[in-house]
This record gives structure tokens, C-alpha cells and sequence, in this order.
């Protein structure tokens, strides 16, 4: 499974993007039922943005997630985190 994230925002305004592949990792099961809670969780929208707030667009497998500060849950926090920290 392939997932990307970009993020963009914050108080410099600037973009990072990271994608991870899951084959290529030994915890690539538990990060692929991650980004299954991720795509099943539900956004409630009509939040307002935040000041200086990430936005962030993940896309698991050609689909697509578009979430923001500081309305993430704990499982897209992690999964958010987890690619930009690990991803390439």
C-alpha cells in the first residue's frame, strides 16, 4: 500500500511532502490497518481553519483524505506522522 502525505500551512506556509511504502516495511500490516481506520474515520467539516495550523492531504492507495489542525484524530495523527517522519 502506498501512502502519501502532504502538508502544507503552518506558520512558514511551507509544503513537505513524504510517501511510504508498506511492502518494503516489517510493520507494513499494522501501518496498512492505520490507514484503513484513517479512510473509514469520518471528517465532520465546517471546521473553521486554524492561524498558522498544518492542512494535510493523504492519499492510501488512489484515495483521498484531506484533514487540518488541530482536528486530527489520534490514529491520523499517527499515520500523518509516521510518513512524514519515515516516508521518502
Amino acid at each position: 500500500m502506498l501512502i502519501t502525505v502532504i502538508r502544507t500551512g503552518g506558520f512558514a506556509g511551507g509544503e513537505r511532502s513524504r510517501s511510504l511504502d508498506t511492502l518494503c516495511r516489517p510493520d507494513g500490516t499494522e501501518l496498512e490497518r492505520l490507514a484503513e481506520r484513517v479512510l473509514s474515520s469520518e471528517d465532520p467539516g465546517g471546521r473553521d481553519p486554524v492561524a498558522d495550523g498544518f492542512r494535510y492531504v493523504v492519499h492510501i492507495d488512489g484515495k483521498l483524505v484531506e484533514l487540518q489542525d488541530p482536528y486530527l484524530t489520534e490514529d491520523q495523527l499517527r499515520l500523518v506522522n509516521t510518513v512524514l517522519t519515515q516516508g521518502a
